[in-house]
């Protein structure tokens, strides 16, 4: 089966997100994005709009929307899509780890985004599926976070931030629970897959001198991925990876993200008035543990 994939770039984050169909109405929609200005605290549905006008104009229905992970880099569409399209709104079982993780982080009640979790599957690792009459897949692929799920739909595969483009190499992993070994072991999963498997990445970040891209295969990969074909043991990788994720910068909507991901994409319920905030942890060094309060 080769279902049909249009994918869609948003500048903003890099991000792609997908529409994957085959020859009847239904579809599955991956990874959707919001707009989001920190600055302003605005979100825009723009990105979305893209996708649901897209599906519009091809007479689809949504029968999934995927996570392939909590994302720390952009605002999700799930809720908004489900809500203006319809949909069940599917990621990884092992999403409720990472729910309990940053709840402490932030001080929460343990379970805190249980309470306003929209997700409406949790896919256990090897799950099978259906889009749209066609055979699916999730693959647990942990190690840019522990919940990380690629999706393989007929032929096409959705490894989310696991891998990138071959000139781009693959994700970091030095996210709380990432792993660089798990990681290694996640992607030789993925390129053991048959070699004209189609590969769709969830981000690009192109080097000079080309547009965004975003379709691949798992032969090209394992020919010719920057950070496969040199570190090609387990070791090599994850040293090479270890040392690669201390250059890295956080990403720029980190906390805004996660803590409108975490919950499957809506807005914590918590001021008194309706207002939703999101908060950023202070992590003082120990010269500046003088100014932490008494109280």
């Amino acid at each position: 089966m080769m279902p049909k994939v249009e994918g869609f770039f948003d500048p903003q984050t890099s991000c792609i997100s997908y529409v994957v169909y085959g020859n009847g109405t239904e579809c599955a929609v991956i990874d959707p994005v919001l707009g989001f200005d920190r600055g302003t605290g605005i979100i825009s549905a723009a990105p979305a709009d893209a996708l649901i006008k897209f599906m519009a104009h091809k007479q689809l229905v949504p029968e999934w929307i995927l996570e392939t992970h909590v994302h720390a880099d952009h605002l999700s569409a799930a809720c908004y899509l489900r809500a203006k399209a319809g949909g069940r709104i599917g990621i990884g079982q092992d999403v409720l780890r990472v729910q309990e993780y940053f709840a402490k982080v932030l001080g929460l009640a343990p379970d805190f985004f249980f309470g306003y979790s929209q997700f409406d599957h949790l896919f256990a690792p090897g799950e099978t599926f259906s889009v749209g009459g066609m055979n699916a897949q999730a693959f647990h692929t942990p190690g840019h976070t522990p919940a990380d799920v690629s999706y393989l739909i007929g032929d096409a595969l959705f490894p989310g931030d696991t891998m990138f483009m071959p000139d781009v190499g693959t994700a970091r992993s030095d996210f709380p629970g990432g792993d660089a070994s798990a990681l290694f072991n996640s992607i030789a999963r993925l390129l053991s897959l048959p070699d004209e498997t189609r590969m769709f990445v969830c981000h690009d970040y192109p080097p000079s001198g080309r547009s965004p891209a975003f379709q691949t295969t798992v032969a090209t990969q394992r020919e010719s991925n920057v950070h496969i074909v040199p570190y090609p043991s387990a070791g090599a990788f994850a040293a090479m990876r270890t040392r690669r994720d201390a250059t890295l910068a956080t990403p720029t909507l980190m906390w805004p993200s996660l803590q409108f991901n975490l919950g499957g994409g809506v807005l914590p319920p918590r001021g008194p008035e309706g207002e939703s905030f999101y908060e950023v942890p202070f992590l003082a060094s120990d010269e500046l543990s003088m100014l932490k309060s008494s109280r």
